[in-house]
């Protein structure tokens, strides 16, 4: 396990950054000139100080010698892959990785980077601002050209129609059509046959296109892809004697990654039979750090160790999956899975952008494949469970309600929320009316939609289960008083954040709909009216998506997300005001073990 810090090192070493993405930018030397702290001790440890650690040691005792093998390959993949998540999101991510590596008595900035996967951290303002002499971070990120706006790509694509399907490809950089990006392109497909045969047409694209070309992350990260790749086909030879269908599914999502087309493996990943104990997500799948069209995805890996007992028991709370979809307040006849697989896992350790306290996962997100193979939903129990977290959970919520309801909020109502909300997402609209996919239709107002609507299907279900006599009274307050916490901000969002902005709307549809009420500095629940809230504000989503209007979907966001300094604001000062901390710092046995 030693050689994994002597990989990072050596990979950090020989990979690069660039102004703008470049095909396979990542090939040429990192410089750290220039690069240097820009905070003080004091506004670092400002944020420290209110920042949980976290140490996350599951119990893995019970796992095979194959399978120990396969951890190992695969948090190298991961590492690998965390990379290039930090890459995506800032051009000189690398670089100021490469910094802190050298300068191990710079503490504060190296638990910064390590909190926010690069340069760039969120301040207790709900700010994003950077730490270290970089450049400020850009809505293109790093996924389209330094400084591209809506504006400019949108003035293109309207006069070049033919090319929005390939600039707006989930798993695709945009980069600028210069000599050397076409060149070094054309040079990644002349070295590596296999990424020239699996993406027919791209070289005639990149010999042609002007202005702008669309190159597949492949392409664009080829090195550390075929690195990843070549993990995951030694951990499928680790555990392909005890879990073959696991193994199965490494080798395909190693081809998918070559392909930037992930059907072969979301296939096996759903539908196999893992009979082992671990389960991994490996990716580009969420679109939340594209902040310029909502449609580029971002790489994560998780590696995960079953829960068995907690799995088990999971499974069949899924019996009434039809029964909820059926109650949903839209017009439609839509039949769907009941057999979906969910299971209780525990963290070994995540990277990329499921780095950090990530409490579930349900995919793939594509809507063909959802409806050809269904989705997975992985629950991530020593997350969820985690005393600490509820803990400060809590006392936010009892700072905000009145004192009878204080103690309404459950870990148990907040795990059973959460797992309802990924069963939500496979429920209610999957495609607009015309026939179009919600992503493409809808863009950057697509993913707090959809989140939005997995919350509000989660509280509906709730109810459903507790008509049907399978939740009690008391775990239904639960849940819903799980459901009002989560929409509770301690900051005004920011537009761009899906989730803390879908979160201010149910809070305003709540107050409007009587299932809030302000008294004397604190909010009331109005247990009563919160379900016919719930629905209305369902139907609502659902017609938007259905619509597929991005014009209509955004003077949505725009009318419900009002801040009021006499409400929301007097709440969120007693939110902070309670707060222990806000931000999380993960560190994963996994990882500290191989120091």
């Amino acid at each position: 396990m030693k050689q994994l810090v002597l990989a990072l090192s050596v990979a950090l070493a020989a990979c690069a950054t660039a102004a703008a993405p470049t095909a396979e930018h990542n090939h040429h030397e990192i410089s750290t000139v220039g690069i240097a702290p820009t905070w003080d001790e004091a506004r670092a440890n400002a944020i420290l100080e209110r920042t949980q650690r976290l140490h996350l040691a599951p119990d893995m005792s019970a796992l095979t010698p194959g399978e120990r093998e396969a951890v190992r390959e695969l948090l190298l993949a991961g590492e690998r892959m965390h990379q290039l998540y930090m890459e995506q999101r800032h051009p000189q991510a690398r670089a100021a990785a490469a910094y802190l590596a050298e300068h191990p008595e710079l503490t504060a900035a190296r638990d910064l980077f390590q909190m926010n996967s690069g340069p760039i951290a969120t301040t207790l303002d709900n700010t994003r601002e950077a730490f270290l002499s970089v450049s400020p971070e850009e809505p293109a990120r790093n996924v389209y050209p330094a400084g591209a706006t809506r504006e400019t790509m949108d003035a293109f694509i309207a006069a070049n129609p033919s090319r929005r399907e390939t600039l707006m490809d989930d798993r695709g950089v945009v980069m600028a059509a210069t000599d050397e990006n076409r060149a070094h392109a054309l040079m990644v497909l002349d070295h590596h046959p296999v990424l020239d045969a699996l993406h027919p047409g791209l070289r005639q694209r990149l010999q042609t296109e002007q202005t702008y070309l669309a190159v597949p992350y492949s392409v664009a990260y080829a090195r550390d892809i075929l690195y990843i790749a070549d993990r995951l086909n030694a951990a499928a030879d680790d555990v392909e004697s005890g879990d073959a269908a696991f193994a199965r599914y490494l080798r395909l999502r190693a081809r998918d990654l070559l392909a930037d087309d992930y059907e072969g493996g979301d296939a096996a990943w759903v539908t196999g039979d893992f009979t082992g104990n671990l389960n991994a997500q490996i990716g580009s799948y969420e679109t939340y750090d594209d902040a310029l069209y909502g449609v580029k995805t971002f790489f994560a890996l998780s590696l995960l160790v079953r829960d068995r007992a907690r799995s088990e028991e999971l499974q069949s709370a899924l019996a009434d999956i039809q029964r909820v979809e059926d109650a949903l307040p839209y017009d439609s006849d839509r039949e769907v899975r009941s057999n979906i697989p969910v299971g209780v896992y525990n963290i070994v350790a995540d990277f990329g952008q499921a780095r950090g306290t990530n409490t579930a996962t349900i995919l793939p997100n594509e809507a063909y494949l959802a409806r050809q193979y269904g989705r997975t939903i992985l629950m991530r129990g020593n997350i969820l469970l985690n005393d600490e977290i509820f803990d400060e959970t809590h006392r936010a919520f009892e700072a905000v309600v009145i004192d009878s309801q204080g103690d309404d909020l459950t870990s148990e109502g907040g795990f059973y929320r959460t797992l309802w909300h990924e069963i939500g997402h496979y429920l209610g609209v999957d495609q607009t009316a015309d026939g179009r996919e919600l992503d493409a239709a809808l863009e950057d107002t697509a993913d707090l939609l959809e989140e939005m609507k997995a919350d509000l299907v989660s509280l509906t279900s709730a109810r459903i289960l507790n008509q049907r006599g399978l939740l009690s009274d008391a775990q239904l307050r639960g849940i819903y008083a799980s459901g009002i916490r989560r929409v509770l901000q301690k900051n005004r969002p920011r537009r761009e954040q899906p989730y803390q902005t879908m979160q201010l709307i149910q809070w305003n549809w709540f107050m409007e709909h009587g299932a809030l009420r302000y008294e004397n500095g604190r909010l009331r629940i109005d247990y009563r009216r919160y379900p016919e809230a719930v629905t209305s504000l369902l139907r609502e989503v659902l017609a938007i998506q259905r619509a597929g209007d991005r014009a209509r979907a955004n003077a949505f966001v725009d009318q419900w997300t009002t801040w009021r300094p006499e409400l929301h604001e007097v709440i969120a000062t007693r939110m902070r005001e309670s707060e222990r901390t806000r931000f999380s710092l993960v560190r994963y046995e996994a990882l500290d073990a191989a120091q």
